[in-house]
């Protein structure tokens, strides 16, 4: 039984860790952070769209960094969900200092759409920029913000491209558990600033999302990903797998999110969305999650076991087998290990704040990958303060 359970694992782990690598293999020539850039090389302009729902606690700092950027940004329209907190009347006093923020006032939402897609599709059509440059309300854009992702979209040719953030302010609880869930992201999809990723290992980031105006109209606005739970992913995928070039790319120096206001809140919200599902088939999330449970989450345990039972399993009663199976389990896990601590290191510059928690992250693999696997089993009804129908009838 030993022998099977060693050679089950071994045949697992093994083609699972050489996938992994060549998923990662790309980030070797990762673009850098992105840098701002206060006078762009290029004339365009651009339209930012903020979709707002009861965001009055959270969208100040994001309302003074807008208002700090300069061209080539033509407007910040911010698409209100019929906010009850004082969100418009902040707007309207960020209006009065600079002419170029607006309200919008979003249709009431229709079945069949999430609340955000839904808003974002109505900023769309009130747009003029050449480009659309989704924000969220809980982020802290740097100055030159705009400059730089429009700097990068035109280097790389891009027709979509989304930008990683720097988290702050975040909790130890967070900074424990939250790196190790991002980890999972990193090994389904690959690392940020690889410039042309295949179409569905796509990854993107909802919190700064520039795509051009012509495109998504082309291809009906936001209507593609309006019953998505990560709309930005399913988004970005399907413009992909039509031909545009799209980019995922490190955005840690131009801006910065809080996006959680507590360790619970993170566990509930981004780990209802984080599993991609809406945006990926159903096989290969059963590639991914065995890929996330056999090289992120087993290597520790394995390796424990490995040294608690090394002389029974090594020694002169075990066969000749059995000793090299327990050998390649030991070189197999030992480099997941490995690749795991290195991924930390990688991580870093994510983090505004690091500390012991973040450090001792690769702790809370096995909590990731559990949340991982009940996200993947659920479907969301409950999402930022609206209640929805199940997945089967919202599709």
């Amino acid at each position: 039984m030993m022998l099977y359970g060693c050679a089950a694992l071994v045949a697992i782990q093994l083609p699972m860790f050489v996938l992994l690598l060549l998923r990662l293999a790309p980030g070797r020539t990762r673009r850098p952070p992105m840098a701002p850039v206060l006078t762009p090389s290029t004339d365009t302009s651009v339209t930012v769209l903020v979709a707002t729902l009861n965001e009055a606690a959270r969208i100040q700092p994001c309302l003074d960094g807008l208002m700090q950027q300069v061209a080539p940004l033509l407007e910040v329209l911010i698409v209100d969900s019929h906010s009850t907190d004082g969100t418009q009347a902040l707007v309207h006093a960020a209006t009065a200092r600079d002419a170029r923020i607006k309200l919008v006032i979003d249709e009431p939402l229709p079945d069949g759409w999430v609340g955000k897609v839904w808003a974002l599709d109505n900023g769309l059509r009130h747009a003029r920029g050449e480009w659309i440059l989704g924000i969220d309300a809980d982020t802290v854009p740097a100055v030159g913000l705009v400059g730089a992702v429009i700097d990068a979209a035109t280097r790389d040719n891009f027709d979509v491209a989304s930008f990683s953030p720097r988290f702050e302010k975040q909790s130890a609880g967070e900074r424990f558990v939250q790196p190790a869930m991002l980890t999972t992201l990193v090994y389904r999809c690959g690392a940020a600033g690889v410039t042309q990723p295949p179409p569905d290992r796509v990854l993107a980031n909802g919190q700064c999302f520039l795509a051009k105006r012509a495109l998504l109209q082309q291809h009906g606005g936001y209507a593609p990903a309006r019953a998505s739970f990560c709309d930005d992913v399913t988004l970005a995928r399907h413009l992909a797998s039509r031909g545009a070039r799209v980019g995922f790319l490190d955005g840690s120096k131009i801006i910065r999110v809080r996006s959680y206001s507590s360790f619970g809140e993170m566990w509930r919200e981004w780990g209802r969305s984080f599993d991609l599902k809406d945006a990926t088939t159903p096989w290969r999330r059963a590639v991914d999650l065995l890929l996330v449970w056999s090289v992120q989450a087993a290597p520790l345990p394995v390796l424990l076991g490995l040294s608690w039972n090394w002389r029974a399993l090594t020694g002169e009663s075990s066969s000749d087998v059995t000793r090299a199976l327990v050998h390649a389990m030991l070189a197999v896990n030992a480099s997941a290990l490995a690749l795991r601590l290195f991924m930390v290191f990688a991580l870093r510059g994510s983090y505004a704040t690091r500390g012991v928690s973040f450090w001792c992250s690769w702790l809370a693999d096995m909590p990731a990958a559990m949340r991982l696997t009940w996200s993947m089993l659920r479907t969301p009804s409950r999402w930022r303060g609206r209640s929805y129908a199940p997945m089967s009838a919202v599709r």
